[in-house]
Protein backbone atom coordinates (compact mmCIF):
# COMPACT_ATOMS: atom_id res chain seq x y z
CA UNK A 1 0.00 0.00 0.00
CA UNK A 2 2.55 2.65 1.39
CA UNK A 3 4.48 2.00 -2.55
CA UNK A 4 1.31 2.72 -4.19
CA UNK A 5 0.67 5.40 -2.18
CA UNK A 6 4.34 6.72 -3.13
CA UNK A 7 3.84 6.44 -6.73
CA UNK A 8 0.96 8.44 -6.69
CA UNK A 9 2.70 11.03 -4.77
CA UNK A 10 5.98 10.87 -7.42
CA UNK A 11 3.50 10.98 -10.19
CA UNK A 12 2.08 14.28 -9.31
CA UNK A 13 5.38 15.84 -8.40
CA UNK A 14 6.14 14.53 -11.81
CA UNK A 15 3.48 15.86 -13.82
CA UNK A 16 3.51 19.37 -12.14
CA UNK A 17 6.33 22.15 -13.49
CA UNK A 18 9.65 23.26 -12.11
CA UNK A 19 10.12 26.94 -10.73
CA UNK A 20 11.61 27.66 -13.84
CA UNK A 21 9.09 26.80 -15.85
CA UNK A 22 7.46 29.34 -13.94
CA UNK A 23 9.89 32.22 -14.56
CA UNK A 24 9.76 31.45 -18.42
CA UNK A 25 6.01 31.75 -18.29
CA UNK A 26 5.88 34.61 -16.56
CA UNK A 27 8.67 36.24 -18.96
CA UNK A 28 6.45 35.19 -21.69
CA UNK A 29 3.53 36.97 -19.56
CA UNK A 30 5.82 40.36 -19.45
CA UNK A 31 6.52 40.00 -22.98
CA UNK A 32 3.03 39.98 -24.03
CA UNK A 33 2.12 42.95 -22.05
CA UNK A 34 4.81 44.78 -23.50
CA UNK A 35 3.53 44.20 -26.72
CA UNK A 36 0.29 45.18 -25.74
CA UNK A 37 1.27 48.18 -24.48
CA UNK A 38 3.86 48.81 -27.89
CA UNK A 39 1.04 48.33 -29.95
CA UNK A 40 -1.43 51.12 -28.25
CA UNK A 41 1.19 53.75 -29.78
CA UNK A 42 1.51 52.67 -33.10
CA UNK A 43 -0.69 54.62 -35.55
CA UNK A 44 -0.88 52.37 -38.05
CA UNK A 45 -2.85 49.49 -36.13
CA UNK A 46 -5.43 51.80 -34.57
CA UNK A 47 -7.98 50.51 -36.43
CA UNK A 48 -7.06 47.13 -35.13
CA UNK A 49 -6.22 47.82 -31.90
CA UNK A 50 -9.17 46.40 -30.26
CA UNK A 51 -9.10 42.94 -31.81
CA UNK A 52 -5.50 42.78 -31.11
CA UNK A 53 -5.54 43.89 -27.68
CA UNK A 54 -8.35 40.87 -27.37
CA UNK A 55 -6.38 38.53 -28.75
CA UNK A 56 -3.72 38.89 -26.41
CA UNK A 57 -5.62 39.30 -23.45
CA UNK A 58 -6.93 36.01 -24.08
CA UNK A 59 -3.46 34.22 -24.64
CA UNK A 60 -2.82 35.73 -21.36
CA UNK A 61 -5.64 34.38 -19.67
CA UNK A 62 -5.21 31.11 -20.85
CA UNK A 63 -0.90 31.02 -20.02
CA UNK A 64 -2.73 32.08 -16.27
CA UNK A 65 -4.80 29.82 -15.71
CA UNK A 66 -3.16 26.44 -17.53
CA UNK A 67 0.03 27.58 -15.36
CA UNK A 68 -0.31 29.51 -12.50
CA UNK A 69 -3.70 28.21 -11.82
CA UNK A 70 -2.64 24.21 -12.38
CA UNK A 71 -5.31 23.51 -15.15
CA UNK A 72 -3.45 22.02 -17.05
CA UNK A 73 -2.51 19.53 -14.77
CA UNK A 74 -5.85 19.16 -13.08
CA UNK A 75 -8.61 16.79 -14.88
CA UNK A 76 -10.29 16.45 -17.50
CA UNK A 77 -13.21 17.69 -16.38
CA UNK A 78 -12.34 20.92 -14.07
CA UNK A 79 -10.95 22.15 -17.72
CA UNK A 80 -14.27 21.10 -19.42
CA UNK A 81 -16.02 23.32 -16.76
CA UNK A 82 -13.22 25.98 -16.62
CA UNK A 83 -13.81 26.45 -20.64
CA UNK A 84 -17.62 26.32 -20.44
CA UNK A 85 -17.54 28.69 -18.42
CA UNK A 86 -15.70 30.91 -20.15
CA UNK A 87 -17.51 30.14 -23.83
CA UNK A 88 -20.81 31.34 -21.43
CA UNK A 89 -19.20 34.23 -20.25
CA UNK A 90 -17.85 35.56 -23.89
CA UNK A 91 -21.49 34.50 -24.79
CA UNK A 92 -23.13 36.61 -22.72
CA UNK A 93 -20.57 39.41 -23.42
CA UNK A 94 -21.04 39.11 -27.41
CA UNK A 95 -24.83 39.93 -26.85
CA UNK A 96 -24.65 42.76 -24.73
CA UNK A 97 -22.44 44.43 -26.96
CA UNK A 98 -24.43 43.34 -30.35
CA UNK A 99 -27.93 44.68 -28.13
CA UNK A 100 -25.51 48.15 -27.57
CA UNK A 101 -24.70 48.64 -31.11
CA UNK A 102 -27.84 47.34 -32.84
CA UNK A 103 -30.81 49.94 -30.19
CA UNK A 104 -28.09 52.64 -29.87
CA UNK A 105 -26.18 52.15 -26.69
CA UNK A 106 -27.28 51.45 -23.42
CA UNK A 107 -30.97 52.53 -21.84
CA UNK A 108 -30.52 55.66 -20.35
CA UNK A 109 -30.41 56.40 -16.27
CA UNK A 110 -33.17 57.45 -14.77
CA UNK A 111 -32.99 60.26 -12.31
Amino acid sequence: MSQQVEAGEQEELHSHPEPKQYINIAIILALVTAGEVAIYYVPALRALLVPILLVLAVVKFVLVASWFMHLRFDSKIFRRFFVMGVLLAMTVFAVVLLYFFTHGGPAPVAT
